[in-house]
């Protein structure tokens, strides 16, 4: 038997003789299942045509990204920190080299997820290294792969090590989290935000949706409430989903006026 992944969006199955009939992460609104029908691949064929590429994007960070791009395409952050280090979003492939790697760079000590999007072979990571897996208690309904390696967390934020913490917006998922890292930007304050608060393409932007490749908004109270969470916390650079995507300073105040212009625009209709 195989674990089988979902090529669209790379979450990871059972093991069974064959694939699911379908994914249920695609079939929901959020995701999309391809006009070509559903395709499945499992970890021995990802591995065969695919690698990881690495990049260090600051001091104690560095960024995961498969070559060439699978599923949706997200990227996975490495941060190192004193107490150990943390795996921020997960990604499909783990290959060799990339275990080679981060057990050079001294192992994980925790994984922590955005969003159900990302969860992808995180069952895989925990037991490779030996470290649990942090997602929110609200979207526990998503894991298509049950392990004792998941932790799931309550409540609005949670510490994960010093000056390491996920903050729970909601939004995308009812348990959308993001992290803050108090040490990131030179001491400033980072935000590695998954696309719970996406970084748009206009880098000096951000924004907050129920459904990206579907293109549904969220409700201007959500977005109101998530912008005033986060205002809560000192951050100069949010770190986004996707390769390239990040405010690199002024990331407050990208989060605070690009909720402003989402409000804006979703101002009441007048027939």
């Amino acid at each position: 038997m195989a674990i089988h992944i979902c090529s669209t969006c790379g979450t990871s199955y059972p093991d069974a003789p064959e694939p699911p009939s379908g994914c249920a992460i695609c079939e929901d609104e959020r995701q999309f299942v391809p006009a070509g029908g559903q395709r499945w691949t499992t970890p021995e064929q990802l591995g065969s045509g695919h690698v990881n590429a690495w990049r260090q994007l600051e001091t104690g960070l560095f960024e995961i990204h498969t070559q060439p791009q699978f599923g949706i395409g997200q990227r996975a952050l490495l941060l190192q920190t004193d107490d150990g280090n943390v795996l921020w979003d997960c990604i499909a492939l783990l290959d060799d080299a990339t275990e080679a790697l981060i057990r050079a760079l001294g192992g994980l000590k925790a994984i922590a997820i955005s969003h159900p999007h990302y969860y992808t072979c995180m069952q895989d990571w925990a037991r490779r290294f030996s470290c649990p897996v942090h997602l929110h208690a609200a979207d526990t309904d998503w894991v298509m792969r049950p392990d004792p390696a998941l932790r799931h967390w309550q409540g609005e934020t949670h510490t994960l090590a010093q000056g390491v913490t996920l903050i729970r917006l909601g939004g995308h998922f009812a348990g959308g989290t993001v992290l803050h890292w108090a040490e990131g930007a030179e001491g400033r304050g980072a935000i590695l935000s998954g696309d719970i608060v996406q970084v748009a393409a206009d880098l000096r932007r951000v924004s907050f949706l129920w459904s990206y490749p579907n293109m549904m908004p969220l409700s201007a109270s959500t977005v109101g409430r998530m912008a005033n969470a986060l205002a809560a916390w000192k951050f100069d650079r949010i770190y986004g989903a996707f390769p390239g995507r990040q405010v690199k300073s002024g990331g407050a105040g990208a989060v605070e006026q690009s909720a402003a212009r989402y409000l804006e625009l979703l101002g009441g209709y007048q027939p």
